[in-house]
Formats: C-alpha cells, structure tokens, sequence
C-alpha cells in the first residue's frame, strides 16, 4: 500500500523553497540587499569570506525591525510589503514573499540583528526564531549567514571554486550598485576591500560609478539618454556599436530598477543593433525602463529575475525605436549635444541632394569620382591650396572638420577643432551608401515578384491560422502565402530582391517570429543584408586616389548619416584623436 499522506516538517519545506531561491552565495547576498534596499537604506556594506560560503554579512543603515518583530521576521511568508491579493497587482519593493530570511536560515547558520528607528537599543535573534537577546548596533540591520549549505551536502557539492563563487556575487553587487547610484556601496572579501562606492549626486557622479565598476572605456565609447512616451520611460547608457562584445558580459537591464533578464527586452535590443554589428558580437548596455507597477507582473519565479509585462508588444516596440533612434545619432547631432543623446523627437535623416529613384544613389555630380577613374595628382595651385584654406577653418558646423590628404588610398585624414580625423574611406562611403540604398527602397516599398513554381509548406494548425489572421502583414511583407488546408500553405510570391530565397525557410521564420513576438523582422533583415552587400561592391574602393574637395564632399555625407560612426559589419568608420593625445605621442611639455 502507498504511505499515508502527511504535512511536511517546516525545516524541510523552507529547504525545499531554498531550493528555489537559494542557489549559491550570491543568491543569498541578492536577497539580503535587496532587503536592505527596501529598508530605506542609504548605505550598504557586504562582507564575504570563501567566496561567500563560510560567510557573508549585509549591513545597512535602514529603518530596521522592531524587537517584536525579529522573530516573525525569520518565519515563512511572513512580510511588510504586502496585505492583500490587489497588493500583487503594483509591487513597487523589490521583496514582498516572505521567502528569503527562513530559506537561507534552513541552510545555513543566520543571526539576524536590528534597531528601529525609535528604539533605545537593538536586538538580536537565531535563524530558527530562539535567543533573542540585545545586541551592540547602532542602528539598521545587520544579517550574518555562516556556513551555507552546511546541512544540505547535496547542494554543497555543487558550488565552485571560492574564486568562482566570489565573482558571481561580486557581479550581483554590481549590477544592484548600477541600479542604484543614489546609494551607497561596500563590498570586502576576506577582509579585502573589493570596491567603495559613494552615493552619485548627479549624472557626472553616475558616470564616475560606472566606470569605477564597468571600466573607463565602457562610459568612453556610451551614448547617454533619457526617453519618455505613452506611459514608458527608457534611460541609461548603450554603448556605440564598435565596442562590442564577444559574449553578453555588459548587459544590464532593470525594470523599476529591478535587475531582471527578460526575452522580449533581449530580441528588441538585438533587432535595433541588427545592421550595426558583427555577426555573433553582442552590444553593451546599462539601461533603465519604468512603467506603473500594475503594467508588469514581478511575481513570475521565486528568485524575481523574470517579470511578464501586460502590453508585451508596446514594451517591445518602444524599447527598439527608442535604441534604434540612438544609435541613428549622426556626428553633426553628436557634436551639437555633446555625450548625453535626448531623443524626444526622431533624427531627421538627410535629404541626398539630387532626387533618389529607388535603389539609386544620389550624390553631388564631383562627389568621389575616383570611385570609377583614377585622376591625376592635384595643383598646387587649386586644391591644395583650398584644402589648406578648408582645414585652418574652425567652423563648429562641420565636426569632421575638412580634409588635408590621403594616406596610401585608404585613409582620409582631416583637421577640426579638437585635433586629427582619421577616415576609413571605403568603409564610411559604404555606410552611407547603405542608408541611402534603404531609404530609397522604403520609399518604393517592398515589390512583390510571382514565383514560377508555388511552394507548398506543412505547418500546425496554429500556424496556419496565424498566418490567416497576418494576411495583411504578408503582404505589407511582400510575400502571398494562401491556405491550402487544415495545415497546409503555399508560398506564391516573395519580395523581388529575396526571389532566390529558401521560401519554406523564410515563411517558417516569419510565423516562428509572428508567435512569440506578435512582429517579424526576418524580411527586412534579409533585404537589408542584400543592400548591405550592394552598398559594399557600390562604394569608392582602397586604392582610390580622391581630391580635396572629394574628400570633404566624403566628410560632410559622414556627418549628415545615421549610424556613420560603423559600417555595415560594425567596424569602425573613422576615430579622433585629439591634441593631447598627439602631444603625448611626441612628449610634448613633458
């Protein structure tokens, strides 16, 4: 016969829950300050020692807990931050299930002590809720977790080495010290000072914390804005696409200053970096998005990583125009609003200065004509001597300032105010080329060609619906897909530059992106790659020997394009070098 049915002791069901929330010691150190956060804090120290393993300490300068509440405080589901069930419907604390102090005390050794605010002295008590007795602390709470896991040997054996464990907790830290610059930050381990983080008053002191903990040249290569529009604010920092990285180590992104990892954010952010990187390079960010608690569902996963939002499709969408708007930034703007990028209205993109018929650039007649001939050196007497009259010029309008030569066909270099411009011909006229070549084709929209043989694709009911309830979009898409059957399409046209394309491919693409997303991209991004290639075998080539006022013709288009700071590829299309850095190159005033 089966065993009897039967309540489970306490002890076990906060492991059980410990399991869910308490995976290594920087789950601990997350929940303890975010504890801490809620407390009113503005001040929090964290000491571990092993990598958090034999201990770890949070203390704060909060409003504490009242003596008689110490020990309710360590019992399951016991919390302030909630009273009813319309509670859930606009958390705005980071902690509110009550989980956290008795799952960590069921694994490890927790003493918890306090003083509120109005208390003559403080207090303290054991993690199972016994030995409360006065304790010397001035004020706030202190938590002390020894030996974790020390019951448990199961999940012992799964943590790292200490090295390894530290720096994940280190990285928790830091990610709640980003969000939170308004605060202040100590971190010790092994009675080492790790890093001392002052509370940042203003955006210079904001700036200065991110570099203490993200590095120089991450705030050095950032675009700083703040957006806001229907009900949603989005801020922070993205980083130009050239400092890319290998794998996704610098992206951090916070929901009413949560810290949370979220799949709708991650596609909107990869769609507006889409044409800017590499392929298999991924973006660095640190980016803020607010909105009513009652607009996003926090009480998603015990460890409060994920959250659900109410109007996923708005969210998504304002996420990429709003980065998409940024990373659009041209240098002319860049130049007249210095690092930080406000973006309340769309950049306008520049006119070409002759009509463009589609898929035609449009260019000042003189522009880069030794892009199809070579031309003989020029006189002295003409444009050298302009070029000479062009570079002593400081004129704020043009911050690439004007072009003075040309090294070994490949280089165009320019003087302006702050020093030395060095282009990458070949790779800025391909850039502008492109957003040429796709403003042009967003004009004449996306033409539609018949396929010889239709092709007939298996699908899913659903998806057959899908596509059904999409029709119109299809077609905006330049794609006729009909419904054969139950589930069954066919495929009888696709956009005109994709006509070789694997069209079973493209339309599975498409409802796989339909389905979870509500939006598809795929279309646009393949025509996209298809413009990028003919900007590339249509731009001026290395090798190419260009006059002066070619070369400041190549200048005054980089300026007036978005996204000219990169190519197509995301390779960088020109850098300054300023006159300090050059004197210190020659030790000048040394």
């Amino acid at each position: 016969m089966p065993d009897r049915i039967h309540a489970l002791p306490t002890q076990l069901i906060n492991q059980i829950a410990a399991g869910e929330v308490i995976e290594r010691p920087a789950s601990v150190v997350k929940e303890l300050v975010e504890n801490s956060l809620d407390s009113g804090a503005a001040r929090i120290r964290i000491e571990a020692e092993q990598g958090g393993v034999k201990l770890i300490r949070v203390s704060d300068d909060g409003a504490g807990i009242a003596r008689d509440d110490l020990a309710l405080a360590l019992a399951r589901h016991a919390t302030s931050k909630l009273a009813a069930l319309d509670d859930l419907e606009c958390i705005a604390s980071m902690g509110f299930r009550g989980e956290a102090l008795p799952a960590i005390a069921s694994v490890a050794r927790l003493r918890l002590a306090s003083r509120a605010a109005a208390a003559d002295k403080a207090w303290e008590i054991d993690g199972d809720g016994t030995g409360l007795r006065p304790a010397a602390l001035s004020g706030g709470t202190c938590v002390t977790v020894h030996d974790l896991f020390y019951n448990t040997p199961a999940r012992r054996k799964f943590l790292r080495t200490d090295k390894t464990e530290f720096g994940h907790l280190e990285q928790v830290v830091k990610r709640l010290a980003l969000a939170r610059p308004d605060l202040g930050f100590d971190l010790l381990h092994n009675g080492r000072e790790v890093f001392s983080a002052r509370a940042a008053e203003d955006l210079v002191g904001q700036q200065r914390r991110l570099a203490d903990l993200l590095g120089s040249a991450f705030v050095e290569a950032t675009l700083h804005f703040d957006y806001a529009a229907a009900g949603l604010r989005l801020s922070g920092w993205v980083a130009r696409p050239t400092f890319s990285r290998s794998q996704a180590d610098m992206q951090h992104f916070y929901v009413n200053r949560r810290m949370v990892r979220d799949k709708l954010v991650t596609h909107a952010v990869r769609q507006a970096f889409q044409d800017v990187l590499f392929h298999g390079r991924q973006p660095a960010f640190v980016l803020f998005l607010e909105l009513a608690p009652s607009l996003v569902d926090v009480n998603v996963h015990p460890t409060k990583h994920e959250v659900r939002f109410r109007e996923g499709r708005l969210v998504h969408d304002f996420v990429f125009r709003t980065l998409h708007q940024v990373l659009a930034e041209t240098p002319e703007a860049a130049h007249q609003q210095g690092a930080a990028v406000a973006v309340d209205q769309p950049v306008a993109a520049s006119a070409p200065s002759q009509t463009a018929m589609p898929l035609r650039v449009a260019e000042r007649s003189a522009a880069y004509r030794a892009a199809t001939q070579w031309q003989a050196p020029a006189s002295p007497s003409s444009a050298a001597r302009q070029g000479e009259q062009d570079a002593a010029v400081s004129d704020d309008g043009s911050p690439l300032g004007f072009a003075i030569g040309q090294v070994h066909g490949v280089y165009v270099l320019a003087q302006n105010r702050l020093g030395l411009v060095l282009v990458d011909m070949h790779a800025a006229h391909e850039r502008i080329t492109y957003e040429t070549f796709k403003r042009a084709y967003a004009g004449a929209g996306i033409v539609s060609q018949p396929l010889l043989v239709p092709v007939t694709v298996a699908v899913s009911r659903r998806e057959a619906e899908l596509c059904e309830q999409q029709a119109r979009l299809f077609s905006d898409l330049g794609m006729q897909v009909d419904r054969l059957g139950d589930q069954s399409l066919v495929v009888r046209a696709l956009p005109a530059l994709l006509r070789d394309a694997d069209a079973e491919r493209l339309l599975r693409d498409v409802l796989a992106d339909l389905a979870v997303h509500g939006s598809s991209q795929r279309i646009q991004e393949q025509l996209n790659g298809l413009l990028s290639t003919m900007a590339c075998h249509g731009s001026v080539r290395a090798n190419r020997r260009l006059g002066i006022e070619e070369m400041n013709a190549l200048l005054r288009d980089i300026e007036r394009t978005e996204r000219s700071a990169q190519c197509n590829h995301g390779r960088p299309t020109w850098i300054q070098i300023d006159m300090q850095a050059l004197d210190r190159l020659f030790l000048r005033g040394r």
